[in-house]
């Protein structure tokens, strides 16, 4: 199995950034070249530069770090790689996450080439997301929808606010305090990242949480 090069990079980058390193060096290629001018343009390097080393180029990266009150440094690259090798994670413009309410990026790799969550919704496009930067890993997606059929198992289809049909299932709080979903209720239910065809089903909506 080969090397997971975005991952490397993504290493490579967030470990000197935790070492308070001014700079960092990673090997120049065709997507590392594209990551690193998103990364520039969106704030989170200061610079970066074209390096020759025996026939062999790299990019040298100068890091962005904040300072608290006590001047203490403060690591801001908390980069998550999505998709791997071996689990490929690919969304629709419609359902790219939002980090942060929109704060942080998520890097995609299109048909288009590699782009921001912001400018695959511009156009249109969705793709595989490469990495999100900071908090991925807190990001969830949250949706509200109309259940439409009761399976087995505890399982239930859901027809989601978009339109979009999934598959729910109960767990946590309401399956601990037997709370009953039917046909018809409304429900909050959290989408799997991994797969977007599932979800875990968290509150149900009462008539006057839905009216509100």
């Amino acid at each position: 199995m080969g090397r997971d090069t975005i991952a490397d990079i993504i290493t490579s980058i967030r470990n000197a950034d935790m070492d308070r390193k001014v700079t960092v060096r990673i090997a120049s290629t065709n997507i590392t070249e594209n990551i690193v001018k998103i990364l520039l343009r969106e704030g989170f390097i200061e610079n970066v530069r074209k390096h020759q080393e025996s026939n062999k180029y790299f990019l040298v990266l100068t890091l962005r770090h904040r300072r608290n009150r006590k001047g203490a440094y403060r690591t801001i690259l908390n980069l998550k790689r999505i998709s791997r090798p071996g689990l490929r994670i690919y969304s629709n413009y419609q359902r790219i996450p939002r980090i942060l309410g929109g704060m942080g990026i998520v890097i995609l790799s299109t048909s288009r080439g590699i782009m921001t969550d912001r400018e695959a919704r511009l156009e249109r496009i969705g793709g595989e997301i490469l990495w999100g930067l900071p908090g991925m890993k807190e990001q969830k997606w949250i949706h509200e929808g109309l259940i439409t059929e009761s399976l087995p198992n505890g399982m239930f289809r859901v027809r989601l606010d978009n339109e979009n049909m999934i598959l729910g299932y109960v767990s946590g709080k309401i399956r601990r305090s037997f709370i009953r979903i039917l046909p018809g209720d409304r429900v909050k239910i959290e989408v799997s990242r991994y797969d977007s065809t599932k979800g875990r089903i968290i509150y149900r909506i009462r008539n006057k949480d839905s009216n509100n």
